[in-house]
């Protein structure tokens, strides 16, 4: 099995839910802090690091979003502070900034997209026809598989879907092909039988996006917003898509599309996922009236309602909350919190993913 290096750039940009804050993010520094703030102790990338927690860099069959990040990461603090105290470990708090980074970084590595199978993955490249133009090593007319250096970048593997669909339409019409459509889980098998091919180009694994601002002003004068809107709009309908899963959408989509769809170089698609996609997939969606009541079930509001317990307010003011800034929150207050709440006899909370979001979703209107 292929695994994924993090060697060149990797810089994520995550909008929060209400767009009033955007976080810059880096993988190269989330990698670093990985490393420096000892999570390699216990957990491994792709192997390499310590076995007593989950190998991150590893599929599993679980819906891996930002929000169950943020709840395993809750649900297992006690735990990771009674270790590292007894053996003397103080561990560095976590910025809002930083965290965005780690999440950059685990993105990278492919923890949030979903398994792949590379046998049912090779069946599809020959019942899907992609065989017929592109050649694992040669001998077709499109460009080998060999030669695919959008194998390793997300944003890249889009635009060069986006950008070949005229020539697509085009061969498919020739051969008298109904165009195929693909799901996202079979779009990951693909992937994962093409990475993972001998012949695939093993370069290393990239993943960018740019501030959503410039995407916005692209999404208007590229046509996109012209059909996108209304009943079509896509904003609320990407919190749990993957980049894998937003190009098999591409894909399918091509043929409704009554124009040629105006070409758009990396920069460009960088711009626009990072608006359509980033801004939705980082916050994620949740119940604020289901938030209200776990706040006072799970014993937050005995604390964070009553002034004279000392613990922060949770006024959000222009800075919106996101499964990112709950983790920081989690680093920087955490361990005071649990002490609290052990003097209260009170039991520290556990989330599931959903009420991970609920409770974000219901601390945004706070």
């Amino acid at each position: 099995m292929r695994t994924f290096r993090l060697v060149g750039i990797a810089t994520v940009v995550l909008a929060q839910a209400s767009a009033a804050s955007v976080f810059e993010a880096d993988a190269r520094r989330g990698a670093e802090l990985f490393g420096s703030e000892m999570c390699l102790r216990c957990h491994s990338i792709n192997g390499q690091g310590g076995h007593v927690g989950p190998d991150l860099g590893q599929r599993r069959d679980r819906d891996y979003t930002p929000a169950l990040l943020a709840s395993l990461m809750w649900n297992h603090a006690p735990a990771m502070w009674k270790a590292a105290g007894a053996d003397k470990l103080q561990l560095p708090p976590l910025s809002d900034a930083q965290a965005a980074d780690l999440f950059a970084y685990f993105y990278s590595v492919r923890y949030f997209e979903k398994p792949g199978d590379a046998g049912r993955g090779k069946r599809l490249f020959h019942a899907k026809h992609c065989e017929e133009c592109h050649g694992v090593s040669g001998g077709g007319p499109g460009k080998p598989v060999n030669t695919w250096e959008s194998l390793s970048d997300p944003i890249m593997l889009l635009t060069r879907i986006w950008n070949h669909t005229s020539q697509m339409r085009t061969a498919f019409a020739e051969k008298k092909i109904t165009w195929p459509n693909l799901t996202g889980q079979e779009m990951t098998d693909l992937l994962v039988y093409l990475q993972n091919l001998p012949q695939a180009p093993h370069v290393a694994t990239e993943f960018s996006l740019s501030a959503p601002d410039a995407g916005k002003a692209l999404f208007a004068s590229k046509g996109c917003v012209d059909c996108h809107n209304g009943k079509l709009a896509l904003e609320g309908r990407l919190a749990h898509s993957t980049l894998t899963s937003v190009a098999a959408a591409m894909w399918d989509h091509a043929p409704q599309m009554l124009q040629m769809p105006p070409a758009l170089n990396e920069n460009e698609m960088r711009s626009i996922v990072s608006y359509v996609w980033a801004t939705q997939f980082f916050a994620g969606q949740g119940d604020a009236g289901h938030g209200k009541r776990l706040f006072a079930q799970k014993n937050c509001a005995g604390c964070h309602n009553d002034a004279s317990s000392g613990a922060p307010s949770l006024a959000h003011g222009k800075d919106a909350y996101s499964p990112v800034t709950m983790v920081a929150a989690l680093w920087k207050h955490g361990p005071r919190m649990l002490e609290r709440m052990e003097q209260k006899k009170l039991e520290w909370p556990r989330f599931s993913s959903g009420e991970m979001s609920d409770l974000v979703a219901y601390m945004n209107t706070l």
